[in-house]
């Protein structure tokens, strides 16, 4: 569906460990692995919430930790960004979808392509994420990526029509002469996916809002309270999900 991030925007505001959303720990097999959020049967605790954090605060200035409300909201995108990603993956579960590891060595290729030689190991270092770590995480990212196509794909219908209304409003006063770099083909091409880009939004978000009815979906108020300083409900998070996609 799209090109794969940058190594960087793979690790900022993810979870790091698989077994997270594995649902491989629970509050009684570790009595810190203190639940978090629950989507039916996977669970992110506390501890990974917060490991996942210390990596999302990368993305913001320093002064962060100064600022209450900037540091409250990053906490809380993060929330969010997490959740939806457990609610994706319990969908890939359901559709029996998964990642060979064919599909993950390729992806892994083209990321690696885009860093000279030895920098894509020394900025996992920097990081302190190991290979395997980032490798299960990408698997997870495209994972998530074969379920939107599979899902969304056949939703996604652009007409003669609307390339013309998209023309009219956009490229009318623009349209392009003998001497102009853009053909009309170019022009075409470019309106296409800008459509393509505002329709799958627009599937996107009622389609997550769906999975939202269709799931348990669990957030423990009193331990986000403990970890923000301030009091989540529920339906506040559910509400804040539909603005949280990348």
């Amino acid at each position: 569906m799209t090109r794969l991030f940058p190594i960087i925007n793979w690790l900022i505001g993810l979870s790091l460990l698989v077994c997270a959303f594995l649902g491989c720990m629970n509050s009684e097999s570790n009595p810190d692995a203190v639940q978090l959020i629950r989507v039916n049967d996977r669970v992110l605790t506390v501890l990974e919430f917060n490991q996942a954090f210390e990596i999302s605060k990368t993305a913001y200035s320093h002064s962060l930790r100064y600022e209450p409300d900037v540091y409250r909201n990053a906490q809380l995108r993060l929330l969010n960004e997490l959740t939806i990603e457990m609610i994706i993956l319990e969908r890939a579960a359901e559709l029996g979808l998964t990642i060979s590891d064919e599909e993950v060595e390729k992806a892994v290729a083209d990321v690696k392509k885009d860093y000279p030689e030895d920098t894509f190991e020394k900025t996992l270092l920097e990081f302190a994420v190991s290979y395997e770590t980032w490798r299960d995480r990408l698997r997870n990212r495209l994972l998530m990526e074969k379920v939107i196509d599979y899902e969304l794909k056949e939703q996604i219908l652009i007409t003669s029509e609307d390339i013309a209304k998209y023309y009219e409003e956009n490229f009318r006063a623009k349209a392009p002469d003998a001497d102009s770099e853009m053909n009309t083909e170019d022009i075409n091409k470019m309106i296409i996916e800008q459509l393509r880009r505002e329709k799958m939004e627009q599937a996107y978000q009622t389609w997550i809002n769906r999975l939202k009815q269709r799931y348990l979906i669990e957030i423990n108020s009193i331990q986000w309270e403990r970890i923000s300083g301030s009091h989540l409900n529920e339906k506040e998070v559910l509400n804040n999900m539909n603005s949280t996609r990348e």
